[in-house]
Order: structure tokens, then C-alpha cells, then sequence
């Protein structure tokens, strides 16, 4: 891997398209053990949802977000459009908590819209506010699990916690099949560009059509050669994967419990 790879933030498929798998092979904490990382993150969302604080789920949002980043030496480029994703649904969301509609004055901020008030009180705005936090503090404490551990890794913990085995293949399958999809879309975008499919609305419309008929074709085609690499590789209905012993130090132990004492504290103090 050169410097300026890992300075970009990971591979492109079809020239678009950054792997969230290659961001984990990346990771400079990649070495930590895969169960550690796991019972951290699920260690600070129980915290998120337990505590039901703001300043905690903020407290979780930047720890885990300066884990991610500082210490695994992912772009922050990358990893603020990795958390744009969630944000956006999360926005839309809160909308729904924060605003109400009435035909009468409400609220302590409305909106007169002809027949009726769009209105919001400082209540519904903490609690949108608060629902928010939560989740974004969740989702950044899972990026900094997904962000360092490849999907083998993930797969191997899962084994561990004895989680149906069909239920953690099929887990597995979708997720690489998501890549070849998106890399099947990619390129199929860039060769309808090149041939001036996009230069106005009405060919985009019809542009875009095609590429979602041809993209089923493709996805089928895909899925075969798929199934036929696996059979390749000696498959017999069970994914096998080859896992790095990855012993946890002592120093390690000792940073997650002064870590999660932390964030305790500070939720009990937020309460």
C-alpha cells in the first residue's frame, strides 16, 4: 500500500466507489483484537442507550470518532461522509419529533403556512436534539468497529457468540454482493457518461432506466460467477475464513475499563 493510498482513504471500485472493507484493512488499530473491538463498541452504545444523556452520547461521538480517526488514521474527509449517511435520516427523523401541526397558535416557535401552524416547543427540540446525539454517538461507536475490522474478522466474533451459522453467511454474502453491485453500477454510470447519456433530463431518465434493466442482468451474471468462485475454493456450504491470533494486552484492558469508567461517570453527571 503507498502513502498516497492511504492518504485518500482506500480503494476505489470502479473509480467511485471507497470500499468500507479496504478503510479496515487500512486501519492502523486493525492489529487490536477483533472481540476487544467489539465489546467496546457495544459496550459504549449499551452506555448511549442506558444513560439516555446528551452530553455522554456526545462524549461517545468524539471518543470513538477520534479512535476511528486519530488513532486508526482514517481521512476525517472520509469518515464525515461515512456519518453524513445516518445524519441525513437522522434529521429527517427528528423532524417528526421536534415539529407538530395545529389549526390553532401553539408552540413556543411556529410557523403560520396558510391553514394551519407548523409549531415546535423547547421540549420536542431537547428530545429531537437528545434522539440525535444517541444515535450518532451509536452509529460512531459501530464506525469504530466496521471501520477497523474487516468483515472476516467480524464474521470470526460472530462465530464466537454462537450466531447461526446460515444467519452469518448470508450476512456475509450480501455484504460482498452490495460492493459487486455498486462496482457493476459504477462502471455502467462512467460508459453511459462517456457516451453523452447524461447531457440532459430526458436522457438521464432514459439512461437511467436502461442502467437499472441492464443492472439486473448484470447482478445475476455476477451472482453466478460468485457462486462459481466459491466452488472453486473447495465450498461445501460453509464459509471458512483464516483469522490472526491477536492476543490482548494488559495496557489494552486497562485503557477500555478507565474508558468506559469515563463515560459512566459522565453520564451519571448528564443525567
Amino acid at each position: 500500500m503507498t502513502q498516497q493510498t492511504r492518504r485518500s482513504g482506500g480503494h476505489r471500485h470502479g473509480g467511485a466507489v471507497l470500499s468500507i472493507d479496504y478503510c479496515a484493512y487500512a486501519s492502523a488499530i486493525r492489529g487490536w483484537n477483533s472481540g476487544y473491538k467489539a465489546a467496546l463498541s457495544a459496550a459504549c452504545i449499551l452506555l448511549c442507550i442506558a444513560f439516555d444523556s446528551p452530553l455522554l452520547s456526545a462524549a461517545v461521538l468524539l471518543s470513538t470518532a477520534f479512535v476511528t480517526v486519530g488513532l486508526g488514521k482514517l481521512p476525517l474527509r472520509r469518515y464525515l461522509s461515512l456519518l453524513a449517511v445516518p445524519l441525513l435520516f437522522l434529521v429527517m427523523g427528528s423532524a417528526a419529533v421536534a415539529f407538530s401541526v395545529s389549526r390553532q397558535m401553539a408552540g413556543d416557535y411556529r410557523v403560520h403556512l396558510g391553514f394551519f401552524y407548523l409549531y415546535a416547543t423547547r421540549e420536542s427540540l431537547r428530545a429531537a436534539l437528545r434522539l440525535v446525539l444517541k444515535a450518532l454517538g451509536a452509529v460512531s461507536a459501530m464506525y469504530m468497529l466496521t471501520l477497523s475490522t474487516p468483515a472476516g474478522e467480524v464474521i470470526h466474533v460472530l462465530r464466537a457468540l454462537r450466531v447461526p451459522k446460515l444467519l452469518v453467511e448470508l450476512m456475509h454474502m450480501i455484504y460482498r454482493y452490495i460492493f459487486i453491485l455498486m462496482d457493476a453500477q459504477c462502471r455502467m454510470r462512467c460508459a453511459a457518461a462517456s457516451r453523452l447519456g447524461y447531457c440532459d433530463y430526458r436522457t438521464s431518465l432514459t439512461t437511467f432506466a436502461r442502467t437499472a434493466a441492464n443492472l439486473l442482468v448484470v447482478s445475476l451474471r455476477r451472482g453466478n460467477a460468485y457462486y462459481q468462485a466459491l466452488l472453486s475454493r473447495c465450498y461445501d456450504g460453509e464459509l471458512v475464513f483464516w483469522t490472526e491470533e491477536k492476543p490482548v494486552r494488559p495496557a489494552q484492558i486497562l485503557w477500555a475499563v478507565l474508558f468506559l469508567s469515563a463515560l459512566a461517570a459522565i453520564g451519571w453527571m448528564g443525567r
